[in-house]
């Protein structure tokens, strides 16, 4: 599975020009998953995010995570993340899962921070989706497990 993350002042996704998922300050988490992903991956990953200390202290260094600053985190999904474009003009995305299995990753992955994190909010699986946001850094940073 690989997760990218980005720590914002704000982040909104919507579908047919409505918002599904909206947040303040904390971290818009895209999630992919590849073929061969378990669902081991998933607690471990939950864990890894909610606890990633990528903000800000009162000496302004990066030591405190999103529990710390009672942050609050979007999770979109993005089979996307597992694109590959060594070859051609086209990305490939024959490593990306098949939708279904995917999709219940994604859902366990939203449970599991949700049993961490105090405000989780979500894009909708599958939908295409326009995802705003206000970048706080910028911070970005890119978490693959196996």
């Amino acid at each position: 599975m690989r997760l990218l993350v980005q720590r914002v002042l704000s982040a909104r996704v919507d579908v047919h020009e409505r918002a599904v998922g909206k947040i303040g300050k904390g971290l818009l988490v895209f999630f992919g998953a590849k073929k061969g992903d378990q669902e081991k991956s998933v607690s471990w990953l939950a864990e890894k995010v909610s606890n990633l200390r990528v903000f800000a202290d009162n000496e302004g260094k990066m030591n405190l995570s999103l529990l710390d600053v009672g942050g609050e985190i979007l999770i979109v999904s993005q089979f996307t993340l597992y694109g590959n474009c060594e070859k051609g003009r086209r990305p490939s995305f024959i490593d990306a899962m098949e939708p279904e299995s995917s999709e219940k990753l994604y859902e366990q992955f939203i449970l599991e921070v949700k049993k961490r994190c105090e405000i989780v909010q979500m894009g909708k699986f599958g939908a295409d989706m326009q995802v705003h946001l206000i970048n706080d850094g910028p911070i970005t940073l890119i978490i693959d497990h196996d």
